[in-house]
């Protein structure tokens, strides 16, 4: 069994090991609106949810002072809100190509040529032909060593039709799209076994 201490390893390989063992990761598409009315959308593999009852949603980006923040984290803590948008298979191609660096004048939904949708309690714009979206609203920051964590309250949430049986969404039909070490993706799908307990 090979073994280390963190401490005894370059920041780079200790990121190579997290990045490829918490895996799948999932990601968010997070559309944001600037201060000068600049729309972005970026993902962040870095995602997940911290409350049920009343939902609750995070993402992790480089911490910084305010103005070496990427440009998301920027506005969503200056506007106080955001919108995750879930990435499926048919998203990969554009998806990846907004993780392009753009000036802060331009928006990755032109670069891309991905239609706005109208957000309901939110000025940010989401996908709008995404499976599904929830509007945010910004809860908290907490600086994490080199990490800033961006916590959101879902608002409201909007789901593509197709993908619901009896009301609800069937994990069957959405192919989430998640991030394993290095430059690879992942498309979930249910295993034949089904949760026991």
């Amino acid at each position: 069994m090979h073994e280390f201490a963190p401490a005894n390893r370059t920041d780079g390989e200790i990121a190579r090991l997290v990045k490829t063992v918490v895996t799948p990761r999932p990601i968010a598409w997070i559309s944001t609106v600037s201060d000068a009315g600049v729309d972005t959308l970026v993902p962040f593999s870095s995602y997940n949810y911290v409350s049920l009852k009343e939902p609750t949603v995070l993402f992790n980006t480089p911490n910084g002072e305010r103005s070496e923040l990427k440009d998301t984290a920027r506005n969503a803590l200056e506007s106080g809100e955001f919108v995750v948008n879930i990435v499926t298979e048919a998203d990969i191609e554009r998806m990846d190509h907004t993780s392009a660096a753009l000036p802060e004048d331009e928006s990755e939904f032109d670069l891309v040529d991905i239609e706005r949708g109208e957000s309901r309690t939110v000025s940010a714009p989401r996908v709008a032909d995404a499976a599904v979206s929830m509007e945010c609203r910004l809860h908290d920051s907490i600086e994490v060593h080199d990490k800033l964590m961006i916590l959101g309250d879902v608002q409201y949430v909007h789901v593509d039709d197709d993908l619901l049986t009896d009301g609800q969404i069937d994990m069957r039909d959405l192919d989430t799209v998640g991030r394993l070490g290095r430059p690879y993706y992942t498309v979930s799908g249910p295993l034949a076994f089904e949760r026991q307990y």
